[in-house]
């Protein structure tokens, strides 16, 4: 089989044709790293050991003649670089630990191994996971496979580019505010963000663990269902390939979630809408208050930034990490530290107090989750939906500040309409609204796309 042939293989089909013989571990690997070496201008990855790598390929090949059948046996995958890795070195994003190999694999890397999975590498972030565009000062900034001049999203940036190009067929990633979904969205990919709590979180790197939670963006749902059964060890019927929705109630809120959209993304939404109706499902407007957004920004923001530094601080002790907390903020770029000196720091003028926090936790997210449970357990909605993302991929030099549908917005923006369900919780996934999409153009092509 062709390398472009092999590098198009999700991880179910790249399984099964392992197990089955039709392919070796050894050759879908090589071909994978090719495709690594041939899109190294993305950025999408910090760590790569090509003959770690090859040799785990190699030893699948031998398990498989074995008589071994492991569900990912021989498939490379591609870890955040915020989930720690055995003798790989894991670095968050930042210079201070640009040699450090922890001794412990994260939770869901076991997992994964154990499954026959083998680590690709470990993807590019936003330091410290703080970022929502895919900007690192020291491993460069990730670059979107459908148009190298923007973003990927973040702060899961090299994950959803490496998915998108065909270097893995699928990448673990983190999401507090959309960090899976936002980079699975530009990048058009899939995002699975599971139910906080329903995936094991040790060794991942936190933001604030009221919201943090591992996820995967793969290429198609198949494969992220996969995935979530062998984490979490829930091994239910598979999801049904149904392309009759009779039944299916959906909700849309466009009060709270179209509110500002770029015009081309709201097109697209509404053609997805029509779409589910003439498949059969139910569509219904909705209106989950005035005071929504204001709520979910609120809380969502209250925690994130809340949370950070005593998460931080255990998470660097109780998985010997050899730097502390003043460490990490020390090196930080500037603009980041900024924020930190700000918002996460208690000495910070707009650090939140206690009782605001406590406040926070006990009034504004039972509330927020109460508009929720009104969607979902009273209404009997099957999900609400939403554009992930409410614009294109904006251009990597506009990244902070840029326009849309003729008002000037932040990076923040991006997560506008993923921090409802962080706050509350909820589970979310980010679904090309084409998946028929062609793949990212070959790297002498690319640039002369301008809209991701």
């Amino acid at each position: 089989m062709e390398d472009e042939n092999l590098t198009e293989l999700g991880v179910a089909a790249a399984a099964a044709a392992i197990r089955h013989g039709d392919i070796t571990s050894e050759s879908y690997t090589s071909a994978l790293l090719r495709r690594a070496r041939e899109n190294a201008d993305l950025n999408s990855f910090i760590t790569i050991d090509e003959s770690a790598v090859l040799t785990a390929a190699g030893e699948a090949d031998k398990a498989r003649a074995a008589g071994s059948d492991a569900p990912l046996l021989g498939v490379p995958l591609g870890v955040k670089d915020s989930y720690a890795t055995r003798g790989l070195r894991t670095t968050l994003g930042v210079e201070t630990l640009g040699d450090f190999e922890p001794v412990e694999d994260a939770v869901v890397v076991g997992a994964v191994k154990d499954a026959g999975g083998i680590v690709f590498g470990k993807n590019n972030l936003v330091e410290m996971s703080f970022g929502l565009t895919g900007s690192n000062r020291r491993y460069g900034q990730v670059r979107n496979p459908y148009g190298h001049d923007h973003v990927p999203g973040g702060s899961s940036s090299g994950s959803g580019a490496a998915v998108s190009a065909r270097i893995v067929p699928a990448a673990f990633g983190g999401d507090t505010v959309g960090s899976i979904r936002v980079p699975a969205s530009l990048c058009g990919v899939v995002g699975f963000k599971p139910t906080t709590g329903r995936w094991p979180g040790g060794g991942v790197a936190p933001i604030a663990p009221t919201l943090d939670t591992a996820g995967i963006l793969a290429r198609n749902v198949e494969d992220c269902a996969l995935i979530d059964q062998i984490v979490t060890k829930d091994m239910g019927p598979p999801p049904s390939d149904r392309s009759d929705l009779t039944g299916a109630r959906f909700a849309y809120a466009p009060r709270q979630y179209l509110e500002l959209v770029d015009p081309e993304t709201e097109t697209h939404f509404k053609d997805a809408l029509q779409r589910l109706r003439d498949a059969g499902a139910e569509i219904t407007e909705i209106d989950l208050g005035d005071d929504f957004s204001v709520l979910a920004d609120r809380m969502t923001w209250n925690i994130f930034f809340r949370e950070t530094r005593d998460a931080v601080s255990e998470f660097l002790h109780g998985n010997d990490f050899p730097v502390s907390f003043e460490e990490i903020y020390d090196e930080l770029k500037p603009e980041l530290r900024q924020v930190w000196s700000h918002l996460v720091l208690p000495s910070g003028p707009g650090f939140l107090a206690r009782t605001d926090y406590d406040a926070t936790l006990s009034v504004d997210r039972p509330e927020l989750r109460r508009r929720f449970t009104e969607v979902f357990a009273r209404k009997g909605f099957d999900a609400l939906i939403f554009p992930t993302a409410p614009c294109p991929a904006p251009l990597i030099e506009q990244q902070s500040k840029f326009m849309v549908a003729g008002e000037e917005v932040s990076d923040l923006f991006l997560a506008k309409n993923t921090v409802p369900a962080s706050g509350a919780g909820l589970p979310g996934i980010s679904i090309p609204p084409r998946p028929d999409r062609e793949r990212p153009p070959d790297r002498h092509r690319v640039r002369r796309r301008t809209r991701p």
